[in-house]
């Protein structure tokens, strides 16, 4: 009985010496998936993008900035005196219109209503977010927005589908400092 608890001692030592041996993987990937999805994206985006300019170039009415953000833009009123820089947690008035690229409307300013979003904070679409950004109080601007900067892939879940640029009219009604920028 001795010998075989030495024995099985013996075993188990030895046994307990080996490192275990890492799992290999069932299945390797790639990353052409990775890879063939941002070529997707990127074709996507040229094709709005030429689209965009296209709408810019043939309208003489007005004149189009194009952002650093990737959105176009014009000015249908521009507030030449005030000269206060949105700051990040500064809150403001809004109202905005959405609608596609031929002007057909999809969000009237009115069903919408006057929107108080605090910058970079609300759940505003992304362009939309950075497009408040360019305005001064009492200065009201179209833009133009790819879907990437738009509602994107998956759209608003009601009006607007997967990957339709838009136009939003857009008016910064007044501004909400916060406390520490009041000067």
């Amino acid at each position: 009985m001795r010998k075989m608890i030495v024995l099985i001692l013996f075993g188990s030592l030895l046994f307990s010496c080996v490192q275990p041996e890492p799992r290999k993987p069932v299945q390797v990937k790639s990353g052409s998936f990775y890879r063939a999805s941002v070529e997707r994206n990127k074709q996507i985006l040229a094709q709005e993008e030429a689209l965009i300019r296209k709408l810019v170039e043939s309208d003489s009415l007005n004149t189009y900035r194009a952002s650093d953000t990737g959105f176009w833009y014009y000015y249908e009123k521009q507030n030449d005196t005030q000269g206060y820089q949105l700051q990040t947690d500064d809150e403001v008035l809004l109202a905005y219109t959405v609608m596609n690229l031929k002007g057909d409307t999809i969000y009237r300013q009115e069903d919408i209503g006057i929107v108080q979003h605090a910058i970079d904070k609300s759940q505003l679409f992304p362009g939309l977010r950075n497009a408040i950004k360019l305005l001064k109080e009492g200065e009201k601007a179209t833009f133009l927005f790819p879907s990437s900067q738009a509602y994107g892939f998956k759209g608003d879940d009601n009006k607007i589908g997967p990957l339709i640029p838009i136009k939003a009219s857009l008016q910064l009604i007044e501004i909400l400092k916060k406390r520490d920028s009041l000067n």
